[in-house]
């Protein structure tokens, strides 16, 4: 059933809308101005959007800016009144779908949101980004530190400047190495991407620079190298502390004369690229260590980038949570959604030490094993239940709580955890729980209510 959202102030029209919207078989969501829309549109996936211009809070113009940002791919009909076309026009010049006049004709409406709808249905075939996701290419994090890495993007995007790209393994290097090239004048131009520790070393010269026809045994023709396709454009160097020592020279070489010979060849290439490197190694302690040059670190170093580890970033788990799941339906052609509080719990707390990477791969795991379009707390991987259970006695002694209030908190966590195992092996049977934990009924559902553990508003 496609859901439509009717954005108006006045009661009555709230009303008439709902009631014939309802008729024609939707599922019908009001609000009286557009923050109250915004709510809505964060916890229910709508179709159609249909709003008036004038209203308190938030106009219509406002609502169709936040969503054509937030959620582009939701259709926006404005009504407005004759004597402001003039302000409907501009609202489609600015991403609006369409757009009624009052006093409008029924059958008119209904046309124009059957229309929306297909519109929608086609469009749901592509992946459409926002704008903010066009600019920061898909990556997600609203966080302070992630927001700190975006406006480090939008400093070097436009410069020829290199960029070395630091952080754990799967916090998303690759994602920032895009989003400053198509941030940048050399959007246009080829992104040539090369992992360095995913090439044997007799071969990396090779794969690098290219070579000449008859260069080495097997080399029948004139192949170019990555940094010759990369020209005029950027070359993206992944896991670039995996590089040889002896290539690590004849890089360099190439960042400072922007020059480089075929293996094999004499002639002098020169070629115009922008060079970003990645790697998740501590390249400071490899120099020290005499595994890589010093020199070479220092020429891609000018414009250093770290990204945090993803336990860093507490407030960037749940929207991305939400992100992958989107993104797996979509990817498997699925309807799974996940509505368990605990689930989301669980995933705030755990560490995920293999970051962005290891949730998104969780997720399409838990899509994939998802009965009746819902993913249930036992699905939930045996590595994220074992790591907090391990980690559930653990108490912060750095903290500078008095011991008392230090023991009580740990006290109520530990109370909590036992409580919610119990509940979920008992099938959410408060009776049968209460009994297990030596509770008097009311008083399991007392601590229930304290510790956020109710599914909804009524116990049995």
């Amino acid at each position: 059933m496609n859901r439509i959202l009717v954005v108006d102030d006045e009661l009555n029209m709230r009303l008439v809308l709902r009631a014939m919207l309802k008729k024609e078989g939707y599922e019908v969501f009001v609000a009286g101005d557009g923050l109250a829309a915004l709510n809505i549109l964060k916890e229910t996936d709508v179709s159609v959007i249909v709003t008036d211009l004038k209203m308190p809070k938030l106009d219509g113009m406002g609502l169709l800016d936040r969503v054509t940002r937030e959620y582009p791919s939701i259709p926006i009909i404005i009504i407005t009144a004759y004597g402001t076309v003039n302000t409907a026009v501009d609202a489609l010049k600015k991403g609006a779908f369409d757009y009624i006049t009052k006093p409008f004709d029924q059958d008119d409406l209904r046309n124009v949101i059957k229309k929306a709808i297909r519109t929608r249905e086609f469009n749901q075939d592509e992946v459409i980004m926002s704008d903010e996701e066009i600019d920061r290419y898909g990556i997600v994090g609203a966080s302070p530190k992630m927001m700190d890495v975006y406006e480090t993007i939008r400093q070097v995007a436009s410069a020829t400047t290199a960029v070395l790209i630091t952080g754990e393994t799967g916090t998303g290097k690759e994602l920032i190495a895009h989003a400053l090239h198509r941030n940048s004048p050399r959007k246009d131009n080829p992104f040539i991407k090369i992992n360095c520790g995913a090439i044997t070393e007799h071969l990396v010269e090779s794969e690098l620079f290219g070579y000449e026809k008859g260069a080495f045994t097997g080399a029948v023709v004139t192949k170019p190298g990555r940094f010759e396709l990369a020209h005029t454009g950027t070359i993206f160097l992944d896991e670039i502390g995996d590089l040889p020592r002896d290539m690590q020279v004849k890089l360099l070489h190439v960042l400072q004369d922007q020059e480089f010979e075929r293996v094999g060849g004499i002639r002098t290439i020169k070629i115009d690229v922008r060079i970003i490197a990645a790697t998740n190694r501590n390249l400071l302690q490899e120099v020290k260590e005499g595994r890589f040059r010093e020199d070479l670190f220092y020429r891609l170093n000018v414009f250093p980038i770290q990204l945090p580890p993803l336990r860093e970033r507490q407030e960037d788990i749940l929207p991305l949570m939400d992100y992958f799941l989107e993104k797996c339906n979509q990817k498997l052609g699925k309807n799974v959604r996940q509505d368990d509080p605990r689930i989301k719990e669980l995933f705030q707390r755990y560490s995920w030490p293999g970051n962005v990477r290891e949730m998104e791969n969780i997720i399409e795991r838990l899509v994939l094993m998802a009965k009746e379009n819902q993913i249930a707390l036992e699905d939930i991987p045996g590595e994220i239940r074992y790591a907090l259970d391990t980690n559930a006695a653990a108490v912060d002694i750095s903290s500078e709580k008095p011991l008392k209030e230090l023991v009580k908190s740990h006290t109520e966590e530990v109370e909590k955890q036992l409580i919610a195992k119990i509940l979920d092996e008992c099938g959410q049977n408060v009776t049968k729980a209460a009994q297990q934990l030596g509770f008097s009924r009311k008083g399991l559902q007392l601590k229930m209510i304290k510790y956020g553990l109710r599914k909804d508003t009524s116990i049995s």
